[in-house]
Formats: structure tokens, sequence, C-alpha cells
């Protein structure tokens, strides 16, 4: 019944010895010895498999096919395997190296993210905690603002440390000018490049420290996390940068949670000038990182250091007037300088110095998103420090205007090309189930022939 069933459809299996194919000589031809690859035909298994397999494929006629083509091919492949393993194993190895780098990366940028958040929870805290002796926001930001002086010394130091280079600090500091211009920075550069900037700083630092003295440090650091959509808004308008519909989204869920922030209180009393307090120092650190990067580009960690340390100068030289005159003015008394609280002003400045330069070291370390997350992490930090310290009740709509800015914080993370990125892992993930889809496939089929040949039939599929 079965050899019918075979001739019916066309097909009529005969011994291999009888049959060849056109132009390829027979197993036992002199030609067929002389084969440069073959020199005699496969043995058949006990199963007959690779007997079956050759049969099928010259029956169907398949290009470049001679009697033991498939049971060859299984042998060439593990043969080509075998030939290389030296390739294999660089090629893992250097995999291996890849993974531990990134996971050093993505571990070391872990640390830095707690380490920012913490510094910038610190300072706000030790902020408020100054105001109950010495409230005088401006004077703190000045001073604190002094300490940026440090800067390029600590880079120079960590420079020389890891690098062994054998420039004095001069030749550093020259090379390191060459952000103001090709001739290095000259006076009038100095003055050009650095007072916008120092003022903007000082600005964005005094706004600050103003809206401390009226809303807790959690609503104040909420707010600020809207320099993020200022930013992006500023750059779609003056630098020409990418529109993005998801960034207008975040901007617009920033601006709808400043909104509500402002009504939690009714829109009167401290709490309205406490937010546009913190609103104003958020855009002018916004104007200020736009500015930055229209000027003066990309710059690298050593030209940012001098950046640092020329406006802590120029606050040193220039700036320091303003707490003089607001000083004699009776705007902010000091007192006589013994009873000023130094411990506080040294901490504030200190902590203040050490978040600039892990946010600016940290991009060079690791993934700059990391260091954005860092910062939007002072704003649970300072809700459970408000919470649990100073026994802050927040209303449900100042959580849920924090919560608001947060997330369009998180929005505006995402990469310009989020969107393709998205789409091509999502075809990865279709393509990737779709072939466990024809490897179940295929495994089925697999068992369905073994139980066919178990009863004594053969299976041929047809083209």
């Amino acid at each position: 019944m079965e050899s019918e069933g075979v001739e019916q459809l066309g097909v009529r299996l005969e011994p291999l010895r009888s049959s060849h194919l056109p132009g390829i000589a027979s197993p036992k031809s002199p030609k067929a010895e002389n084969h440069p690859t073959y020199r005699e035909a496969p043995k058949v298994t006990a199963n007959g498999v690779h007997d079956i397999e050759d049969r099928i494929l010259r029956m169907t006629g398949y290009y470049g096919y001679y009697p033991g083509y498939s049971s060859h091919r299984r042998d060439e492949g593990s043969d080509s395997h075998a030939e290389t393993p030296a390739s294999e194993a660089s090629r893992e190895r250097s995999s291996y190296q890849m993974c531990a780098n990134v996971v050093l990366k993505v571990l070391g940028g872990l640390l830095v993210v707690l380490c920012v958040s913490s510094s910038w929870v610190g300072t706000t805290q030790v902020v408020q905690r100054t105001f109950k002796s010495f409230s005088c926001p401006f004077f703190i930001s000045w001073f604190s603002t002094n300490w940026n002086i440090l800067f390029f010394p600590l880079y120079y130091s960590g420079h020389v440390a890891i690098t062994r280079e054998k420039q004095t600090p001069i030749q550093k500091f020259r090379e390191c000018s060459r952000l103001f211009g090709e001739e290095g920075m000259t006076l009038k550069l100095f003055l050009k490049r650095t007072a916008p900037f120092s003022i903007l700083w000082t600005l964005t630092n005094y706004l600050y420290l103003l809206a401390l003295r009226k809303l807790t440090a959690t609503d104040v650091s909420a707010l600020y996390c809207c320099h993020k959509a200022f930013v992006f808004l500023l750059s779609w308008i003056v630098l020409k940068d990418r529109f993005m519909g998801v960034r207008i989204v975040a901007a617009i869920m920033a601006i709808t949670g400043i909104v509500m922030m402002a009504y939690a209180d009714g829109f009167h009393g401290d709490s309205i000038i406490g937010v546009a307090l913190a609103v104003g120092s958020a855009s002018t650190s916004a104007l200020y990182k736009v500015l930055f990067k229209m000027f003066l580009g990309s710059a690298n960690l050593g030209e940012v250091a001098h950046f640092f340390s020329t406006m802590g100068f120029f606050n040193l030289i220039f700036i320091s007037c303003v707490p003089l005159i607001l000083y004699f003015t009776k705007v902010e008394h000091w007192g006589s300088l013994s009873s000023l609280p130094w411990g506080y002003l040294c901490g504030v400045a200190g902590l203040w110095l050490v978040f600039n330069i892990l946010v600016n070291v940290g991009v060079v370390l690791t993934y700059p998103i990391l260091i954005s997350i860092g910062t939007l992490l002072s704003v649970p930090g300072n809700a459970a420090i408000d919470v649990l310290k100073h026994e802050v009740i927040f209303s449900v709509v100042r959580l849920a205007a924090t919560c608001i800015i947060c997330v369009g914080f998180l929005l505006l993370l995402l990469p310009e090309e989020w969107d393709t990125v998205t789409l091509r892992f999502l075809a990865a993930l279709a393509d990737k189930k779709s072939e466990e889809h024809g490897e179940e496939l295929t495994e089925s089929s697999i068992h369905t022939r073994s139980r066919s040949r178990a009863n004594g039939a053969v299976s041929i599929p047809m083209a």
C-alpha cells in the first residue's frame, strides 16, 4: 500500500546504486574515486536517515546535489567550527570585556547618582538650617560661589595623579584657556565671556535661596526641576534644536505642576511668592545652560574646571560690592564676623562645590542621563527629611503637582531617537516571537516524522 501511494504521487524510489545524476559518476566509477572530496558513498546509518535524505534531494532535483551532500554539510559545519577555536575564544573574551566595562560604568554611575542626590539634598537642608540663625541669602550665595576658585586646583591635582603629566599649573591653565579663543584668555574676553554667566549664576543661586525661605525644600527642589523644560523650549527657539512632541508634552506638564503648586495655598501669601522665586531660579539656570552651549559649545573637563574657577575669581573681584551694599543698607545684617555661623556657611559652600564637581565629572565618567536622575532624586530625598524630621504635611494638590513635574522631567530625559529605537525594539521582539513559533512548528514536525518512522512509514514533503 505504501508503494502504491508513492507511485500515485509520481515518485518512484529506486535503489541508490542503480540511479545516478547526469554528469555525476556513480560511486563505483573511477571518476568517483578521483573526486577531490568524496571517494565513496556515505555509509547508511542504522535507521537509514542519510540514505533517505540523499534520495529525497536527488529526486526533487536539488541543484548542486551529489550523494552524501547532506551528511557532508553536517560534517563540514562541525569541521569549520572546530577549525577556529582561537577566534571564538577571542570573540568571547572581547564580548566579556565589553559587558564588564558596561557593568562597571553603570555601577559607577549609580554611585555618582547617589552622591549627586545626597550632596544636593544636603545643600538644601543645610541652607534651611542656616536661615534659622543667619538669614542672609545673598551673602550665602556669594560666599559659596567664591569656593568655585578651588575647582581648577582640584582638577589639576587629580589630573597629575592619574596621568603623571609634567605640565606646570600655569601651562595647564593656559591650555584650558582655549575655551575663550585661540589666543587664550585676555582681559576683554574675561569680562565679555565671564560677566554674563557669573551674573546668571548668582541670580540662580540667590533666587533659589530666597525660595527656600518661603517654601519647603521639597517644593523648591521640585520646582527647580522645571529648568529642564525651559532648557528645551529655549534650545528649540534659540538654537533651533529638533522638535520633539514628547518634550512639548513634558513642558506642558511642568507648567501644569507650577500652577498646581501655586494653587495649593490659594494663590496668596508666601506660597505664590516662593513659587515665583523658584520658577525664576529655574529660568535663569536654563538661560545659563543655553548660553553656555551657544557661545562656548562643548568643553572638556579641564576647560569646565577653568571656567568655574574663572567665575569664582570674577565673583570675588566684581560682585563683592553687592554684599557690602546690602549690609550698609541693612537689607542683610551680618553682625560681627565672629558671630557668623561659619560651620554652616562652610558646609553649604563645600556641599555646593561637591555637587558641581560631581555633575561635571560624572558626565565624563558615566552616562549623562544618570546625573539628571541624581538631581531628580533630590525631590524624594528632601520629602523624606521634611516628613520625618520637620513633620511637614503635604496636601494632595502639592503631591500631585510634584509627581506631574517629576514625570515631565523623566520625559525630557528621553533621547532624540527614542521613537525609532522603540520601534526597532518592538520589531525585534516580534521577529523573535515569530522565530520561536517557527521553531515550535519545526520541532512538532520532527516529532511527527519520528513517530511515522517508528511505525515504518516515510513522509516525503511536497515542493
